[in-house]
């Protein structure tokens, strides 16, 4: 089985990673099985430990760009106001918003990724005082208390409430959909075509159970970027050329045209 990438925003060695200990059981659902081939074919990661306050940090950064751009973001910003004798939520929530920007520059868009961060650290000490305190919060507090927490929080939306909730918080059954998932959980027809990122989260969270939803998030973001791309996906090239053909229905690929459109605007 592949290691997962040290440098994957949303887990790995660094990133409060380990290997999964459930017993292999029999599928109760297509979703399920899909999982189940994407954990042998990647990782069966179990997720949590990382601090929540660059947890939050770490997902807005990644928002609208790639890890490769984000991550270099995220080390900079650590090095400038991370540091284990300080407090990042009052140390962030202080910054210079021109000095951050500049910080984060490589992110893209850290105007605006700036701006969201020095308003939710300022937010996040007005309420909680430290990032220890937030910390403590996200990990002890029920999950849907602490979703709708973060949903409150200016810039936080649904997929960054739910990587804090699972790569912070540690919440099994919690399956954050990135563009990625949403493509190929509609694609294979594990939801509806016309599904919104909610309606698939749902869905799958109906469908996969619970201490299965973290690494089949990060596994399906790296399928999606190794074979189901959003233009060209594999079944392209030919069954052969996709280790999930044989359980994906390719709603919206033309094979035989070699033509691919959204899901929902299949015909």
């Amino acid at each position: 089985m592949p290691e997962e990438p040290a440098e994957n925003i949303s887990g790995g060695a660094s990133g409060g990673g380990r290997e999964a200990s459930f017993e292999p059981e029999t599928a109760g659902t297509r979703a399920e099985a899909v999982v189940d081939q994407l954990g042998e074919l990647y990782w069966q990661t179990a997720y949590g430990g990382q601090d929540a306050v660059e947890c939050l940090v770490r997902t807005i950064l990644s928002q609208n760009t790639s890890d490769k751009a984000s991550q270099p973001a995220h080390d900079a910003l650590m090095d400038r106001y991370g540091g284990s004798e300080v407090d990042l939520v009052a140390a962030l929530a202080d910054a210079e918003q021109s000095t951050l920007a500049e910080t984060i520059s490589g992110a893209g868009l850290y105007n605006q990724k700036s701006a969201v961060i020095i308003d939710a650290a300022t937010e996040i000490r007005a309420e909680f005082e430290t990032a220890a305190d937030f910390d403590a919060f996200v990990k002890d507090e029920s999950p849907a208390t602490v979703r709708k927490r973060l949903l409150d929080i200016h810039g936080v939306g649904p997929k960054t409430a739910d990587c804090v909730l699972l790569f912070a918080g540690g919440r099994g059954g919690v399956f954050p959909v990135d563009t990625h998932v949403h493509r190929i959980a509609r694609r294979m027809g594990l939801a509806d075509p016309d599904a919104d990122h909610e309606a698939v989260r749902e869905a799958l969270e109906a469908a996969v159970p619970a201490a299965k939803c973290g690494f089949g998030h990060t596994a399906m973001i790296q399928f999606g970027r190794e074979y189901c791309s959003a233009r060209k996906p594999a079944c392209l090239d030919g069954p052969e050329a996709c280790p999930l053909y044989d359980s994906c229905d390719r709603v919206g690929v033309d094979e035989i045209d070699e033509r691919v459109v959204d899901p929902a605007d299949a015909d």
